[in-house]
């Protein structure tokens, strides 16, 4: 008996497909009009969060470069005392889980090869900032052999390479920075470090980094204003962070107006609140042409129930159950749904590729954006179908036999 009733259900499942599809077919043009809204919606939920997720993902990637686990910072000191000295920097790399400290000393110069002359921008560096941040492309780095300020070997930017250098392999060569003349040792490719971009300023003559003793004899100064502090374990960059304000507070007589403190890992987290924000507030916004597009759907099959009364009647009459006629409208307002749906994701990707490739990021494709949009498409048929399809199965057959 069992077996009888569940192929039964069958049967009448799939003639309510059939038939819904056969209208489907039937209004081609109504039906399209119908599925408009849930194309639109869906193309834009996929579209918007992909494009906006690549963005964001692009943009995060760019921070990550300034380096997570990395503490810099600037020193603005006080009247007794203006910067760190080398015992305040041997201090600092005592602390628990300090992998290692890169002074920097930045200023700008001119630099002078076989009668050209142009300014140049002149960053003091030690071995440890090399170490992490490895951007050799031909040649050697600076080591912490040439740190005592009597070694004058620097590494070049691409940028200064093309100004003195055209044509030429550098490495090896001679370039005057600062009336001295310095070996060039190595070349760096294109500096994918954000920190390092904002904080160049621009120079035709583009980037030298030399021995920060060298940069520091170069300014006039003893003392160091700025440091980049690479933290071994992530996990206690808060006690690192806790212990560094302590040595420094020492250093300055507890003046917390005489340093700063900047925080790679912080700034991390708080970009990606921010990129889960957006995504959230653009499927929202999205969402809303999904929604305007379910109303659309449940005007067109109330429309379709007003056009079909007298079949619906006639079906009535002939013995067919309110749960058959309701089971064939609510199926038809699915397929239109998940019609629309499956359209939209295509077109959505479609246009997020192409918009990847216009703007130059990576195109990824976002599970999450395909599951809400269709699983939104499905929800939409059921919950906008479910009041035409009721509206149908409560039919008076009379009534409905009459109406034409």
């Amino acid at each position: 008996h069992n077996i009888f009733t569940i192929r039964s259900n069958m049967d009448i499942l799939k003639q309510s497909i059939g038939m819904s599809m056969q209208n489907i077919k039937g209004n081609k043009m109504r039906s399209f009009l119908t599925t408009l809204g849930i194309i639109i919606g869906v193309t834009a939920v996929i579209a918007l969060i992909t494009i906006v997720q690549g963005v964001s993902d692009n943009v995060m990637g760019q921070f990550e470069n300034l380096g997570a686990g990395k503490l810099v910072v600037s020193i603005t000191g006080t009247s007794l005392k203006t910067g760190l000295s080398d015992s305040d920097i041997a201090k600092i790399e005592a602390i628990d889980n300090v992998a290692g400290v890169s002074p920097t000393v930045s200023t700008t110069s001119k630099g002078a090869r076989n009668g050209e002359v142009d300014d140049i921008n002149v960053e003091g560096k030690n071995g440890t900032y090399f170490l992490n941040n490895n951007n050799i492309i031909s040649g050697r780095a600076l080591t912490h052999a040439e740190m005592a300020g009597d070694v004058y070997t620097c590494v070049i930017d691409k940028d200064c390479a093309k100004r003195f250098f055209f044509g030429e392999n550098p490495v090896g060569k001679k370039l005057k920075v600062g009336g001295y003349t310095y070996t060039v040792v190595g070349l760096e490719g294109d500096d994918a470090n954000l920190m390092s971009t904002m904080m160049t300023t621009s120079s035709d003559g583009g980037t030298v980094k030399i021995p920060y003793k060298n940069a520091l004899k170069m300014t006039g100064s003893a003392n160091i204003n700025s440091i980049e502090i690479y933290i071994g374990d992530t996990q206690f960059s808060d006690q690192v962070t806790n212990d560094l304000k302590k040595v420094l507070n020492q250093a300055f007589n507890d003046k917390d107006d005489s340093y700063s403190i900047f925080n790679m890992d912080s700034l991390l987290d708080t970009m990606r609140s921010m990129q889960n924000m957006m995504t959230t507030m653009l499927a929202g916004i999205a969402s809303i042409a999904l929604l305007v597009g379910g109303i659309g759907i449940m005007n067109m099959m109330l429309v379709s129930v007003t056009e079909r009364t007298r079949e619906i009647g006639l079906r009535k009459a002939l013995g067919a159950e309110p749960k058959r006629i309701q089971m064939q409208f609510l199926i038809e307002s699915i397929f239109l749904s998940m019609i629309g749906g499956i359209i939209g994701v295509g077109l959505g990707l479609l246009i997020s590729y192409v918009a990847a490739v216009l703007i130059k990021i990576d195109f990824v494709i976002q599970p999450g954006a395909i599951i809400l949009g269709v699983g939104f498409s499905a929800a939409i048929g059921i919950i906008f179908g479910w009041v035409p399809a009721r509206k149908a199965s409560e039919l008076n057959p009379i009534d409905a036999l009459r109406s034409e």
